[in-house]
Formats: C-alpha cells, structure tokens, sequence
C-alpha cells in the first residue's frame, strides 16, 4: 500500500528543510562577510576572535544615536551598535566626544565662525557624553565604561563591551585649560588637540582656509597647548596626535613624559598627505613608547584614481583654480584662495568636491594591510595598533562595521603574523601605553579627581 502523497511529502521534505537550514547556518556563519579568504583562514580568524581582547580606538558617536532607527541594540545601517559589535566579538573602543564649528548647518550655511561656534562645539560634546551615558544606564548587562585598563580587561572576561571615553578637538574648550580635569573627571582617557582646522591650542595637519587658517599659524602648540600636554600628563590621559601638525606633534614628543598615541592614522608612505604621519614622526611616537593606531579611512590608505582626480581638476577649473598641486587639496577644500571666497562659493565648491570623493572606489584589506606591514617594518610589531574611525569617513572593503573585524584577523593570518602579534595590534599595545600613562599620572590637590 502507497503511502498518502501529504505524507511522502513531510517524509522527504521535513529532512530536506532542516538540512537546508543548517546549511544556512553553516554558511551564514563561515561566509556572512567574509571578504574571500580561504575558510581555513577564515576558520582560524574566527576561533582567534574569540580569545583575542579586541579594541577599536576611534569611533566616533552619532548625535542620533540611540534614537529610533538608530537603536543602540539593534543591528542597524550604522557602522557601529552593540548588535554588530557582538557579532564581531570587539571587546571595547574608544568612543569619541567629539566637536566642531559645525559650518554646514543653520538657515546660512555654509557659513565662518561666529561667536556662538564654541558653545554651539561644546553643547555637541555633551550630547555626545548623554548618548554615552545612557547606552551604559539602558544596557548594563552589554556595556559598561573602562576606567582603567584593568576595568577594561575584566569587562572583556564577562563578555560586555568596553566604552573607552576619548575627546576629539580642543576648539569646543575655548581657552578653559581646567575643562581637561572636568573631562577627566567624567571619564576621559585620551585627549586629541586637533581635527580639521587649527585652534587656540595647536594647529591642525589640515588648516581650513574657509576659517582664514594658515600652515603653522601658532608655529606648533600656543602656550595654553603646552600647558595642557603637563596637565594631560598629571592627569593620567593619553595624548592624542593624529591630525596635529608635524610642528605640534613635535612638541608634544619634547614636552610629554608619557608616551604618545596617534588614535587613527596612516603612514604618509601610503598617500603623501599631511594628515598621514611621516617616517621621522612615526619615530617620535615610537621612541615615546607610544603607538601608531592605523585607520581604515581610504583615502588615507590608497592614493586617488587618476578619474578621480581628472574630476576633481575639471571641477578646479569651473571654480578657477589651478590644477591639482598635490593631494592635499584633493581631499578638502584647501586651497588659500579660497580664504577670499564667498560663503556661497565655498558651499558650492566643498558640496562638489566631496560629492565626487564619495564615487572613489573604496581601499581594501589589503591596502590596510600593507599599511600596517609598512609601520610595522618602521617602527616595530609593539607600537602599532588599529583603528576604523567609523561614522566620520572611516571604513574600507571587508572592513565597513563592527561586525566584519574577523576579516582584519584574516588579513594579518593571510600575512604570517602570529596569534602574540595580531593581539598586539588589536588591543595589547595600546593597553601597555594606558597602563604606563595612568601609572605616571600626578594628580594635584587643587584639581578636580581624574576618578570616577
């Protein structure tokens, strides 16, 4: 007798479905991501990513975050939430207090600095510091913030996600030297001087002629920079030296007892930019004892393409400026010309340039990765690090969130770097620079705790 065909059906079918499914599984597993390494190495990454402490030391918070559609727990189209960092198993980072003359905004822009810019920088750090807050008041059994290095390595054994506090610009801090202590007080642990544009503290690696800026304005750190790199000593804070000046970066590395940390950052080996370290300031940061964290930003990593660049020149001569004197001015609108322009001008010239950067193809694992060989080979396996530098430009093929930092592991595994190395790079260097910083800190009687 035949069996009824709904029968032979679920017979057949039932199997056959849950096969397919565990081969879903399997595959989403072993292949979700993955940006075409064998899976051998890829099966080696990831058992790696589990005992690695893993550390990102820049990313930077979005004003939205945590708001709907950019939920902190959910695995959203940002770059970084606790879903996505979960899944790549990163043990902590350092999230970004950031501010900055935000030119782009308001009934005018674009527009110069007002008077109003400071606070208007500053409310911005605060709201970064309440998303912060929050996302450890909302999900206490995921997140937490480290003090300490030690705080942090406790976190990484109970499975939570570390938030490393840093601050980026001093422009929101006016001239306040004592808003350093506040901040440490808060939980800052590493402090960056500049970001694009100089300010009352250090000139920038990227002046901004639309904020009437020049190169080497202060000629390095003003009086009130160096006496914060003392204060950020006492305090037990890492300085932060990416985006200074060769000047001011220099003075750091004369004025420091601690060693430096340039949080996100490129050898200028890969692209002949300012922004990127040179060799002689590679040494100063190593003979700091200090570390060169390498970010995964593109246009850092890999020289543009000659059609980028032939865009960029035909949109030059609309605007009637010369060719392309270097990359520099390719990356931003840096031109000193444009120092005289009207603000309208600018809008529509930096509206177009960056519209343009955006069809660039992105960099790749391997264009990180001979960045990181390139360091490595300068300055030594223990003062190298990595950085994405995500929600502010950051961000290459295979390495685009949080989630896909197995396919970093991959890279270095595909490169012969052993398991005491790549964890170098993925925590333990800077770990051993925090740990030697907070142990030379000299905390005076008359400034505000730099605990918690």
């Amino acid at each position: 007798m035949t069996k009824p065909r709904s029968k032979k059906a679920l017979y057949i079918g039932l199997p056959l479905a849950l096969a397919i499914g565990a081969g879903l599984l399997v595959w989403d597993h072993w292949f979700r991501g993955n940006a075409g390494y064998p899976l051998e190495v890829i099966k080696q990454a990831d058992e790696m990513q589990d005992r690695l402490l893993s550390f990102d030391s820049h990313i930077t918070v979005p004003v939205d975050f945590g708001t709907a559609g950019n939920e902190v727990d959910k695995d959203g189209s940002g770059q970084f939430d606790l879903a996505k960092a979960a899944r790549g198993r990163l043990s902590g980072a350092a999230l970004t207090i950031f501010g900055w003359p935000e030119i782009w905004n308001g009934a005018n822009a674009p527009h110069k600095p007002t008077d109003g810019f400071v606070e208007a920088a500053r409310n911005e750090q605060e709201v970064r510091y309440k998303i912060i807050s929050a996302m450890v008041r909302d999900y206490p059994n995921q997140v937490a913030i480290a003090y300490t290095p030690d705080d942090f390595r406790r976190l990484h054994g109970e499975g939570k996600f570390a938030i490393f506090m840093s601050m980026l610009n001093a422009y929101p801090l006016g001239n306040d030297l004592n808003q350093l202590d506040l901040w440490a007080a808060r939980g800052m642990r590493m402090f960056g001087f500049s970001y694009v544009g100089n300010n009352a503290w250090s000139d920038s690696s990227r002046p901004l002629p639309f904020f009437n800026d020049s190169v080497d304005a202060l000629d390095g750190l003003s009086d009130i920079g160096k006496q914060a790199v003392q204060r950020l000593n006492d305090l037990g804070v890492i300085i932060d030296v990416s985006q200074m000046s060769t000047k001011a970066l220099e003075q750091v590395a004369q004025l420091s007892r601690t060693p430096m940390v340039a949080s996100h950052s490129a050898p200028r080996a890969a692209v002949d930019i300012p922004r990127n370290l040179s060799d002689k300031e590679l040494q100063l940061i190593k003979r700091s004892g200090g570390v060169v964290q390498i970010v995964a930003f593109s246009a850092y990593l890999r020289p543009l393409s000659q059609p980028t660049q032939d865009k960029l020149n035909r949109l030059r001569a609309r605007f009637n400026l010369p060719p392309l004197p270097n990359l520099a001015v390719a990356l931003m609108p840096g031109d000193a010309i444009i120092a005289a322009w009207p603000e309208h001008t600018f809008g529509e010239y930096a509206s177009a340039l960056y519209a343009i950067l955006d069809e660039e193809p992105k960099a790749t694992l391997k264009d990180l990765g001979d960045a990181i060989d390139y360091t490595v080979r300068k300055i030594g396996i223990d003062h190298v690090g990595l950085a994405s530098d995500f929600n502010d430009g950051g961000g290459i093929d295979g390495w685009n969130n949080v989630g896909e930092i197995r396919n970093v592991t991959a890279e270095l595994i595909q490169r012969g770097y052993s398991e005491a190395d790549i964890a170098k790079l993925w925590g333990g260097n800077f770990l051993r620079v925090w740990d030697q910083v907070q142990k030379a800190a000299r905390p005076l009687a008359n400034h505000p705790s730099s605990t918690p």
